[in-house]
Formats: structure tokens, sequence, C-alpha cells
């Protein structure tokens, strides 16, 4: 794959992360995104997330959905995504704790459909701006 179809391949990506996830908030009130399930999923690692390390040294992301964007874009240029998504996915109780029903990450048939999607993108790569 060219650079070409990037942009449009890439994109599906946060709006599905986004799509059906219950409304959360931190303990002052700033709105919780996609941004804080993937910490939170990958917070149960042995070792702390290269993607994780580096969105959270960028001062210039001040939002969890720019955070998540960011995180997004690391993954995809360093053939993460998939694998990244996957250990997020792998705790039921914590699916439903953040997203509603509709969530096609809550079906197994869908979540591992959209993983293999995601792991087919590791052969692709990516030229994007982190």
């Amino acid at each position: 794959g060219g650079t070409d179809d990037t942009p449009k391949r890439a994109s599906p990506s946060p709006c599905l992360c986004q799509f059906d996830l219950k409304e959360k908030r931190s303990f002052f009130g700033q709105r919780k995104d996609y941004w804080d399930f993937l910490c939170q999923g990958l917070a149960r690692r042995r070792q702390e997330h290269e993607g994780v390390r580096f969105v959270t040294s960028l001062d210039k992301l001040k939002t969890p959905v720019g955070r998540g964007r960011a995180f997004l874009r690391y993954c995809l240029v360093h053939r993460q995504l998939a694998e990244s998504l996957q250990l997020c996915l792998l705790d039921p109780e914590s699916l439903r704790e953040w997203y509603y029903a509709r969530s096609p990450f809550l079906s197994p048939q869908r979540r591992a459909e959209i993983l293999g999607s995601l792991y087919e993108l590791d052969g692709v790569t990516f030229h994007l701006a982190l």
C-alpha cells in the first residue's frame, strides 16, 4: 500500500473507539474518552506501553481526544495498533464499564473482525506526523 490511501484507512479507528462510549468524568469533572479506556487497558501490562509514554510526554496535547488520536497514530506507525487494542479488549467487565451494548467491541464476532482487519494493517507502512 502506498501513502495515497493511508489517511482514508487510518481515519475509522477514532470513530470506532468512540462509538457507543459511555460518558464518564474524571474526579475533576473532565470528560473521559477512549484515551482513558486505552490507558486503563494497557496499564495491566507489566511494562508501560511505549505509545502511552510517548503521548504523555507531549506537552502540546491537552485533551483526551488529542492524546487518543496521537496514540492511534503512534501505534499505526509502529505497527502496534491491533496488538495494543487487543490488550484493551481482553477484559469483558472493563468493556461493559466503558461501552454501551451497541458497541462492536462487546460482540465477540465483531471484535474478531475488527482485530483481524487491524492485524492486516500491520503490513502497511504509515507515514504520519507524530
